[in-house]
């Protein structure tokens, strides 16, 4: 059976961002820690070894694939902070049109640094997110 490598450990979020290497990717590291705590209400949490996560849902699919998946996070990685929001919100792209210099993936919203967007849509992004996936597996 499938095992789930990213799932909610112990690990310290802020020793995990004290080894971002770019001092100004910690830095931006921090203003979305503020920004997705105080938007979401929940405290963050790491997800595998790169994921900060924010609150948690349960999904079970038709092919009874199941897991544990933070409801919004984010990552900083070397090349770009990933962003994660619920890929099938449908105001999605409209608040990405007013967002700020990105580029996506599926599930992924990239950025390179905070300063280049618009927090107040990062905001309306995470409560799209979390209201999406809180209405598809509230009665899991």
């Amino acid at each position: 059976m499938y095992e789930l490598k990213t799932k909610e450990n112990d690990e310290s979020v802020l020793a995990f961002i004290e080894t971002v290497e770019k001092p100004k990717k910690r830095e931006d590291a921090y203003r979305l820690l503020d920004i997705f705590t105080e938007t979401t209400g929940h405290e963050a949490k790491m997800w595998g070894s790169s994921i900060i996560g924010f609150g948690s849902y349960h999904y079970k699919y038709a092919s009874g694939h199941e897991g544990d998946a933070p409801l919004v996070g984010f990552s900083p990685r070397k090349a770009k902070i990933s962003l994660y929001f619920s890929p099938g919100e449908t105001r999605r792209e409209e608040l990405l049109k007013k967002f700020g210099k990105h580029t996506t993936g599926k599930a992924c919203v990239y950025i390179n640094n905070v300063e280049d967007i618009n927090e107040e849509v990062l905001k309306e992004l995470i409560r799209a997110s979390i209201n999406h996936l809180q209405s598809l597996y509230s009665n899991e």
